[in-house]
């Protein structure tokens, strides 16, 4: 039986309707101002950000409530480090992410920026790791997707530097997750997918990687049954409740994999095409993942039949038959994409290739010559 540790340094909260009761649970850490990340938008119009806000008015008194909306689809290094002055500058002692996963990455990396002796820049482009004065982050997601809660990383974009990377560590793990999945009730019927895949592929990552071990992996196979299930519920019918809940939860459990257990190389080279393209993450992943499933049914056909089994679709006996097989389920789900169709140009495959970053060895892949190239190569031939 393998050996493995489980951490986790996220305080959970879960349940519809439970933010109220949550953040005056937790009260003692809001000693100070409180400064909310997020991407406003749809989020003020339905008067989820209002509410939030008095909520924490309530529980700060006299202290203030800062709120920082300037967060961009694919969160920006200048967007981050101006929240992070406003932070200093303000003497903000805790800081609330609300929204997706933009502002709940966008949260961790002014939390790190805030402190005195981070520099996100260098974080970004050098991997420096964030140091343990990094502001306390509270996370509440709004979309079933990220996982954002509970992982130990933040995903930001330095167009001047043409690199979609992660600031990683520790220390930028929330110290609380208000996981509500009233908020995921009106979010619309492409986003829900979207997002809902993202849930799907961190399970699927997570249950292939090299760093799998049984508890993560029970935890995949849960979370992988729950998409197959709910995305097709939603599909039908966008506002089943108990299907939103469902998605909420697999997307938490997802969190604690990614800090655990991480990614592939779906999730790796996304971040280039995402940088390219300004698209969405979980767009890049679709349109990569039939030709991932492709490549890493070579090196793990077992346990993608075993995914497949859960998802209700058929086994595959060759690789060519696993992406297909992929792709219709992709296409029943109504979000089937190819790269061109996110506006990558095929000259710019060898570019995307030499800009993907981080550690590969997390996927059995790994090791397999050019194999980065033909993925995206794969990906982008796709009709």
């Amino acid at each position: 039986m393998t050996k493995f540790e489980l951490k986790s340094d996220t305080k959970i909260y879960f349940g519809t309707g439970i933010t109220e009761q949550a953040l005056k649970a937790e009260r003692k850490r809001f000693g100070g101002k409180t400064m909310v990340v997020t991407t406003g938008g749809s989020l003020a119009a339905n008067g989820h950000l209002d509410r939030i806000k008095d909520i924490l008015e309530q529980i700060a008194g006299k202290e203030k409530v800062l709120l920082y909306d300037a967060v961009s689809r694919n969160p920006r290094l200048s967007e981050v480090k101006r929240a992070a002055d406003i932070a200093k500058r303000e003497k903000v002692r805790t800081i609330v992410g609300f929204g997706g996963g933009s502002a709940l990455d966008a949260a961790k990396a002014a939390a790190a920026g805030a402190a005195g002796d981070n520099d996100l820049e260098r974080c970004l482009l050098d991997g420096l790791e964030p140091s343990q004065e990094t502001l306390p982050i509270i996370a509440i997601p709004t979309t079933a997707g990220t996982g954002s809660e509970l992982s130990r990383a933040a995903i930001i974009s330095s167009p001047e530097h043409h690199i979609k990377a992660g600031i990683r560590g520790r220390h930028i793990t929330p110290k609380v997750a208000v996981v509500d999945p009233v908020y995921t009730w009106t979010v619309p019927v492409r986003i829900t997918m979207e997002t809902g895949f993202d849930v799907l592929a961190h399970a699927i990552e997570s249950y292939i990687a090299v760093k799998a071990n049984l508890f993560s992996e029970m935890l995949s196979e849960r979370a992988v049954r729950y998409a197959g299930e709910n995305l097709r519920i939603l599909c039908q019918n966008i506002d089943c409740h108990e299907a939103r809940e469902k998605m909420s939860y697999a997307s938490m459990i997802r969190g604690w994999n990614l800090a655990n257990v991480g990614t592939c190389l779906p999730h790796r080279l996304q971040y280039p095409v995402g940088a390219a393209t300004d698209t969405g993450h979980a767009a890049g992943l679709i349109a990569l993942y039939p030709s991932w499933i492709e490549q890493e049914y070579e090196v793990s056909a077992h346990k993608i039949n075993e995914v497949f089994g859960w998802l209700k679709l058929q086994e595959a006996d060759t690789a060519s038959q696993a992406a297909e097989i992929f792709r219709e389920f992709l296409r029943e789900l109504g979000i089937f994409r190819t790269l061109a169709g996110l506006g990558v140009g095929e000259h710019q495959i060898k570019t995307l290739a030499e800009e993907v970053r981080g550690a590969l060895s997390n996927d059995p892949l790994a090791e397999r010559p050019d194999v980065v190239r033909i993925v995206y190569q794969n990906a982008f031939q796709e009709e």
